[in-house]
């Protein structure tokens, strides 16, 4: 029992000294902690006290500065501390807004309020009271003073943390190049960590270097750093660099703008190339169900305009209502338009089919002339319906907007067109070749009499598939409607677009209307820029009269027993 009762009170006189220990370390670290904290919070409140008043000894040299030159060196040194802090006097006095106090010669930023002028604090932006406009004098600025303070500006965001600011600020300073930019440019360039940033840093670095003192080594080196930019920017800056410079970097900059030029000629080709494509996909929307009508009955449809017209105002129209009591449904605007357009463009063409053409089949002239009528008819009613005037018809947010790839410029409008165009393309391909209706329009485009004999209603046939070409001319109403104007007159400047791309890809033929459809589109883009976009259009319409003097049956010509009759 002693023993025991000894081991425990040993083992008791043990463990005490080391909690007591253990319990006084704690609060010894706990403070020396605290302490720690204290003096990294005392240390940074004075080292941003000491940047504070820094900077305001720097802006108290705007209160002795004379003239524009003296306010610009005070404005290069606020820029070259780089602190965000500055952006608020530099802007200030861009704006005409910074003022001295003549009884202490403070400098404050100042608003004016009736006969009296609201002062604060330009850094802070605290109150300081206010003062009459005999007490204070307006620091004056000129447009030369503004560029260099706007330069100054464009600075300050070369260190933000938003790597889109920092790209912005470089790409201001690429286009408005200044030799007291170098140093902050360098130092930017040093800390960059985004590739696409950097680059364009080292070429504002370069753009300022071109308009400085620098030696000509180094004008040589940043005239071909610009040149492998290779857009119209760096023409304009280079031929600005040309003008005052010596013979060799003058030699070196006519060489890198040659250069460019050669490459912006191919650009330039391939944004035709691309204006041609976009074109196409328009007259594909506006041929394809000319196409079927044309090829299928040999109908001359000159109200087929009108269905496209017809389209658009129905997008007008369900527009309209959403406004009205759905804004929150616009994005989704055209996709409920689709259906609709097709649907009412689809009704009026089986309407004009069963009420006027059915009865003028074998008679093309009379056909010609009956449905120009009812083009006229269906003018005059959209006019009498919604007016006279163009319609707004708005963009969703999804086909707003550009973007670039390399130096063409392209637009969401466009490009949705051009993947709906060929959508429209390739789901019509698939209804003539794997459905059994299409297999009927096709038998009796080969040889009607032959079809008939099997069995196939041809009236019907033909009755419904005007009614397809009709709504497929609807739903290409609401693609245009997109990049032209909504008026009574949209479907006339494409109905003779449309015959000539069904006449030269071949009557009938979906494929050929492709082909035509954008080989046309592509010719009158080239075109244009020599000849004029009417003058264009005529060469065209005569370049294809020769060629159906050789190929009367067009590209790619239906085959058939009974074809040509």
């Amino acid at each position: 029992m002693t023993t025991t009762a000894r081991v425990r009170t040993g083992s008791s006189a043990v463990r005490t000294p080391n909690s007591t220990l253990k319990g006084c370390l704690k609060p010894m670290s706990l403070f020396r902690v605290i302490g720690l904290i204290l003096v990294f919070l005392l240390a940074t409140l004075s080292s941003s006290g000491a940047a504070d008043a820094d900077l305001r000894a720097i802006i108290a040299k705007f209160a002795t500065a004379k003239g524009f030159s003296e306010t610009g060196a005070v404005v290069h040194e606020l820029a070259a501390t780089g602190d965000a802090a500055v952006e608020r006097p530099l802007s200030a006095l861009a704006d005409g807004n910074l003022y001295i106090r003549k009884a202490d010669s403070l400098v404050l930023v100042g608003k004016e309020a009736g006969e009296v002028v609201q002062l604060s604090d330009p850094l802070s932006g605290e109150p300081s009271g206010q003062a009459a406009k005999d007490d204070i004098t307006r620091i004056k600025v000129n447009n030369t003073l503004r560029r260099v303070i706007r330069d100054a500006l464009g600075t300050l965001t070369l260190g933000a943390k938003d790597p889109a600011v920092r790209l912005a600020a470089a790409g201001t300073m690429f286009k408005t190049p200044d030799a007291a930019n170098i140093e902050p440019l360098e130092t930017a360039i040093a800390n960059e960590t985004v590739a696409s940033v950097k680059v364009l840093l080292q070429q504002a670095r370069a753009a300022s270097v071109l308009v400085s003192d620098r030696p000509d080594a180094e004008k040589l080196a940043a005239i071909a750093l610009i040149g492998a930019r290779g857009d119209r920017d760096a023409v304009s800056l280079l031929t600005s660099a040309e003008a005052n410079a010596s013979d060799e970097v003058k030699q070196a900059a006519a060489t890198a703008i040659a250069g460019i030029n050669s490459t912006l000629a191919l650009w330039d080709a391939g944004q035709n190339i691309w204006y041609g494509i976009s074109l196409g996909s328009v007259l594909l929307l506006a041929a394809i169900g000319l196409a079927i009508t044309f090829g299928v009955m040999g109908v001359i449809n000159m109200a087929h305009g009108e269905m496209v017209m017809l389209g658009a105002y129905t997008t007008f129209v369900v527009q309209q209502v959403i406004r009205a009591s759905f804004p929150g449904l616009f994005d989704w605007s055209l996709i409920i338009a689709l259906p609709l357009a097709f649907l009412v463009a689809a009704f009026v063409g089986l309407l004009i089919e069963r009420g006027i053409i059915r009865f003028l089949y074998g008679r093309p002239l009379e056909t010609l002339l009956a449905t120009w009528g009812v083009s006229l008819i269906l003018q005059q009613a959209v006019r009498s319906i919604f007016g006279p005037t163009n319609q707004e018809v708005g963009n969703p947010s999804w086909m707003s907007g550009s973007f670039d790839v390399g130096q063409l410029a392209i637009t969401w409008n466009r490009l949705w067109i051009l993947v709906f165009a060929l959508a429209v393309f390739a789901l019509l391909l698939y209804v003539m070749k794997r459905t059994p209706w299409g297999l009927r329009m096709r038998a009796v485009t080969a040889n009607r009499r032959m079809a008939a004999s099997m069995g196939i209603r041809t009236p019907w046939v033909d009755a419904l598939t005007f009614a397809l070409g009709s709504g497929i001319a609807g739903i290409a109403g609401v693609a245009l409607s997109q990049i032209d104007n909504v008026s009574p007159n949209l479907g006339r400047g494409y109905i003779i677009d449309s015959f000539m791309v069904v006449v030269f890809g071949g009557v009938g033929n979906l494929w050929g209307t492709l082909v035509g459809a954008f080989s046309l589109g592509i010719v009158n883009k080239f075109l244009e820029p020599y000849a004029g976009a009417v003058l264009g259009k005529i060469v065209v319409l005569v370049l294809i009269i020769l060629f159906i003097q050789k190929r009367p049956r067009g590209l790619f010509a239906l085959k058939g027993r009974a074809v040509e009759a």
